[in-house]
């Protein structure tokens, strides 16, 4: 068995490993509206996205949400997402901006 439950279930490697990602993101995104206490309206408004689109995140149904729709929602909920050696890392809420961060150019 490896670590992806999609390449198990016999998904290409390439479709797997995106649903992979998709599935990770989404599960950070629900543990943080949990943690939150919030209700959908609320994780919705506070999102600044419609209520179905966190219906979709806490029920599951991702397969028609982006990645990149994702990480940008996971930024906005204060959760710094980037990348750390060949994992994509979720990092804790910021409680503070922070001016002095480095940019990195391709």
């Amino acid at each position: 068995m490896s670590k992806n439950p999609f390449l198990d279930l016999g998904f290409a490697p390439d479709e797997a490993a995106a649903m992979h990602i998709r599935e990770q993101l989404a599960a950070t995104l629900e543990h943080y509206i949990a943690s939150k206490g919030w209700s959908q309206i609320q994780a919705a408004k506070a999102l600044k996205v419609p209520q179905p689109t966190i219906s979709k995140v806490v029920n599951g149904n991702t397969d028609r949400l982006s990645i990149e729709f994702l990480v940008k929602l996971l930024v906005r909920a204060g959760l710094p997402v980037g990348v750390a050696g060949s994992r994509i890392a979720v990092g804790r809420p910021s409680t503070r901006r922070r001016t002095d961060e480095r940019r990195v150019s391709a």
